[in-house]
């Protein structure tokens, strides 16, 4: 299955959820936003939210500044 993620295609195993869709790409979970299909996901449901083929997923990573 393939899905836009932050830009980019990427082949991913179908039945993923967003939390998992981290975990496989060994991405951080903390600090991050996730938009899918231009709706930001509450963090909350991210173990249920499915993806699906053609996607488009952003991963948006916080940074702390002063």
């Amino acid at each position: 299955m393939k899905v836009f993620l932050n830009g980019e295609t990427k082949e991913v195993p179908s039945g993923l959820d967003l939390k998992q869709l981290l975990e496989h790409f060994s991405l951080p979970s903390q600090r991050v936003a996730i938009e899918l299909n231009k709706t930001v996901v509450r963090r909350a449901d991210w173990p249920t939210v499915k993806i699906s083929d053609a996607d488009v997923i952003e991963v948006i990573h916080f940074v702390g500044g002063g």
